[in-house]
């Protein structure tokens, strides 16, 4: 390939009808000029024509050739022109030989490359096509890799997936964006991660490559300020990230949004939710018993991930309502403890049921506590219905339960009912509000059956801890 010269270069194989036909073309160019054939087959075919045995696919792959026979003019190392299947005028101006195959149809396709069978592509790019990937590498017993990644610190507690340079570079064909590119800055170590960093725990956590997009935005709304993933790292109370996602793409990857929409069995939220914990852990250092110091913590912790309902919600997307334009791709990271239930089988008028939301939510890490923590009310179907059938829109219920939790401060200060936890000073005559004014994010999501609704409590909100960041999610 170093020569400086204009050369002909052809890709046949024999288990190809065209291929065969144009044997005779072959020795016509041939006669008049250089040409090299690689062949992917049978390292003796064309016969006679000293071919270059391809079996190995190394040419083929690297030349990107999509279908055999292909023509290629080259000048020294650089593409000049190419023809694909046979196609007399094509080759002829490919070759600059006149009269090629006169006895042959004017044209016919060709055959799929073996260097593009779904079956070899992929190995082909991780034999040829690795140098694209920064990471080092670690070479680990296929018997023992699981033990091997657990002593490595990789680890949740959980099997991991080997990350090999196949499946990484399988994962990089979910996104647009380049494996060197830089996501974030993740805490609590301050690492720079790239988009290959994130491929490669989207790997380990189970993820599919068309997760990838969900998992880089989930990243990024973690690692910001706002969030404060570092923060939340640290506390001592039971919080981690929760990710809501939106538009689209909910259908796309096959995200659950109704039943059992927190639990077990959907490959793509659990394992969206895992590869960000996994790329705190592994990029960012944020390990349990160092520097998350959770006194309890709980099961979302390994993955808090699902997908909002909107096709039957009586409400707007919670994208949309937190500044997005309608049906666009998003998540919404929010930083919250495990999910508790909401029993109300009896009320059928949106006040009736807005009053039991409100005296659950007065709960939210303890009834004397206000300003504090903000949290999302997820309204089961059956509850959204009696909105819906009411004309209650988002703003409407998220108004009347913020009326609904003006508390008295009487109830609030610390010693009331017996209870030294509260709020300092004098209150009496006061009123002060459970959550602050964007402290209530309502979602639509779970099974169609069953009159319960879902309270997720968070953190410590504002400046003092972390506040929800809904980021687009691009491909």
């Amino acid at each position: 390939m170093s020569d400086v010269q204009t050369r002909l270069v052809a890709v046949v194989k024999r288990d190809c009808p065209t291929c065969a036909m144009v044997v005779p073309v072959l020795r016509q160019i041939a006669g008049s000029q250089p040409l090299t054939i690689y062949t992917q087959d049978d390292p003796d075919f064309p016969p006679e024509m000293g071919p270059v045995d391809d079996s190995g696919l190394e040419f083929s792959w690297k030349n990107k050739i999509e279908t055999v026979p292909t023509l290629v003019r080259l000048e020294g190392s650089r593409e000049t022109d190419r023809a694909i299947g046979w196609h007399r005028g094509e080759w002829e101006s490919v070759s600059g030989v006149a009269g090629l195959g006169s006895e042959l149809p004017e044209m016919r396709p060709g055959c799929g490359s073996m260097s593009v069978e779904p079956q070899r592509a992929s190995a082909l790019r991780a034999q040829f096509g690795s140098d694209i990937l920064g990471a080092r590498r670690v070479e680990l017993d296929a018997e023992d890799d699981f033990e091997a990644m657990w002593d490595r610190g990789w680890s949740d507690g959980l099997p991991l997936v080997p990350p090999t340079e196949q499946r990484v570079l399988d994962m990089l064909d979910g996104t647009r964006r380049r494996p060197d590119e830089i996501v974030a800055v993740v805490p609590p170590a301050l690492a720079e991660c790239s988009v290959e960093k994130v491929a490669i725990n989207a790997v380990m956590a189970g993820c599919k490559p068309e997760y990838l997009p969900v998992v880089l935005a989930a990243v990024e709304a973690a690692c910001t300020d706002a969030f404060n993933m570092h923060g939340l790292l640290c506390t001592t109370m039971p919080a981690g990230p929760v990710l809501i996602v939106n538009g689209p793409i909910r259908r796309r990857i096959g995200m659950s949004s109704g039943i059992n929409v927190f639990g077990q069995g959907n490959r793509a939220n659990l394992t969206i939710g895992r590869a960000l914990q996994l790329v705190v852990r592994n990029v960012g250092g944020g390990k349990p018993g160092e520097i998350d110091r959770a006194t309890h913590g709980n099961p979302g912790k390994l993955s808090f991930c699902f997908a909002e309902d909107e096709e039957g919600s009586p409400f707007e997307p919670l994208a949309t309502s937190r500044g997005l334009p309608p049906l666009s791709d998003a998540i919404t990271l929010f930083p919250g403890e495990g999910p508790r239930c909401v029993v109300d089988q009896i009320s059928r008028d949106p006040e009736s049921l807005a009053r039991s939301f409100a005296v659950n939510l007065r709960t939210v890490h303890h009834p004397k506590l206000v300003l504090v923590f903000d949290a999302i009310l997820a309204i089961g179907p059956e509850h959204a219905r009696i909105f819906r059938e009411a004309g209650w829109d988002r703003a409407r219920l998220t108004e009347r339960l913020h009326e609904l939790l003006q508390i008295p401060g009487e109830e609030l200060m610390r010693g009331a009912d017996g209870i030294a936890e509260g709020v300092p000073g004098d209150l009496a005559g006061a009123r002060l509000p459970k959550f602050g004014a964007n402290g209530i994010l309502i979602v639509h999501c779970g099974g169609g059956a069953g009159l319960f609704s879902t309270i997720i409590g968070g953190w410590a909100g504002g400046d003092i801890g972390s506040r929800p960041v809904t980021q687009p999610i691009e491909p």
